[in-house]
């Protein structure tokens, strides 16, 4: 079964970009371990000089992973340090993100063009 991708969209309050970058710098212990253990695989989060922040992760099953992070006291206490970061945000961030829709995957275009082909055999890339 193929992890699904998830990619969200949140706006960080233009006074707030420095402190918030230098939370995620060294986000708690517990809170990582919290994230890995609840199915969030290859989560990474981009933040534009305006405070545009996009975040990207994998897995299994988003309201799963979602639950399952929402049943730990750490991600309480992470989120409540969190909300006051973000505009327009009326729940936790974890809840609140605007989730984008993917329109290309370059793997899944070329499985299902060319069976066989990924980027590791084909030529020109």
């Amino acid at each position: 079964m193929s992890r699904q991708r998830v990619c969200f969209q949140l706006q960080v309050k233009p006074g707030l970009i420095e402190e918030y970058t230098r939370r995620h710098a060294a986000v708690w212990p517990e809170m990582l371990a919290a994230l890995k253990s609840s199915g969030w695989h290859n989560y990474s989060l981009f933040l534009r000089p305006d405070g545009l922040l996009i975040g990207y992760f994998e897995t299994d099953s988003l309201p799963e992973a979602q639950a399952r992070m929402a049943a730990t006291e750490i991600n309480a206490r992470w989120q409540a340090e969190m909300a006051g970061f973000f505009e327009d945000l009326e729940v936790a961030p974890d809840e609140g993100f605007l989730q984008l829709t993917e329109v290309f995957n370059l793997e899944d275009q070329l499985a299902a063009s060319a069976p066989g082909l990924t980027p590791s055999n084909s030529k020109g890339d």
